[in-house]
């Protein structure tokens, strides 16, 4: 079964909000994609009080500024669209009330006709965090739980209740409803998080660095559904954060997708031959406009179909 290939909307600021999205998104559903997605970044400050994913002395990179909202941009990809899946890959949950975030997720599932993929994650900039956040950053892994909570709730039947330490519903009719259950991906990579996937969520949104690091993830997730006694399926979709050149890469210091579209179509062979049903491709960092990302896209597209992927 050939794996299904989503694509990264155009977020960054080399695009153009008002034609990009919607031309990006009528062009990746001809192409063939299977689905569409955005991810999350609110600001980029001038002086970081930390690296990069937290990492010291990391910089943070240029292309996360003037990043448009996510659900702005998933929005209009829905409203020019069929038959594609419209995923976050991420929402940083904390950086939303959890009672919006959920209603919003609903409504847009309701517009779109049953077509959303909640990817949420915890986040990790506590620059981001003293901005936005509805909990502080030690509490980050609390709020991404009770925000699925929240979401399970809202969307659900009425009269929702639900009583938790940010939110408190007493019985009360919030709506629209999704059209269907809304999937919820968890976006982890290891250690407690991947016990988060277990518990709360319906998959696993994790960041693809090497098939044998994303083989021995997965490993280890299926170690703790069994030990936790899960046996539903855990859909699992990575993301892909491809750095694309027009030539090969030839340098030893290659990273796994990194390079030209032979490179990055091998790198996902490797990633099907451990399991991969389905892979979020984010070409836009490195493109210099929509007419290159949607000319990309469909090389990329073609060229794995053509590897029997």
């Amino acid at each position: 079964m050939a794996i299904r290939l989503g694509l990264g909307l155009p977020q960054l600021r080399q695009y153009d909000l008002a034609r990009d999205v919607t031309d990006v998104a009528r062009t990746a559903e001809e192409i063939g994609y299977d689905s569409l997605w955005v991810y999350e970044r609110v600001l980029v400050p001038e002086a970081p009080v930390q690296g990069l994913y937290g990492v010291p002395g990391l910089p943070w990179p240029d292309w996360y500024r003037g990043m448009a909202h996510p659900l702005v941009t998933l929005t209009l990809a829905a409203a020019v669209t069929d038959r594609v899946r419209l995923g976050s890959g991420i929402l940083v949950a904390p950086l939303h009330g959890p009672v919006q975030l959920a209603k919003a997720l609903a409504s847009l599932d309701a517009a779109s006709g049953g077509r959303v993929v909640a990817g949420l994650g915890t986040g990790w900039s506590t620059d981001e965090f003293a901005a936005a956040a509805v909990r502080p950053v030690r509490e980050r892994g609390q709020a991404l739980d009770e925000t699925i909570d929240v979401c399970r709730a809202v969307w659900g039947p009425d009269p929702v209740s639900f009583e938790g330490p940010t939110a408190t519903i007493s019985a009360a009719a919030v709506g629209p409803k999704p059209a269907r259950p809304i999937p919820v991906l968890v976006a982890a990579g290891a250690g407690q998080a991947l016990g988060r996937v277990v518990d709360r969520g319906d998959g696993w949104l994790p960041v693809a660095m090497g098939a044998r690091a994303y083989a021995d993830a997965w490993d280890r997730l299926r170690e703790l559904a069994a030990e936790r006694g899960r046996t539903r399926p855990i859909e699992r979709v990575p993301r892909v954060n491809a750095a694309y050149t027009a030539k090969p890469y030839d340098g030893d210091d290659r990273q796994p997708f990194q390079g030209s579209a032979d490179q990055i179509v091998a790198d996902l062979a490797e990633h099907a031959e451990v399991g991969m049903e389905e892979v979020l491709l984010d070409l836009q960092t490195t493109l210099r406009d929509a007419q290159e990302l949607k000319d990309v896209a469909a090389e990329v597209h073609a060229k794995v179909r053509a590897a029997g992927l």
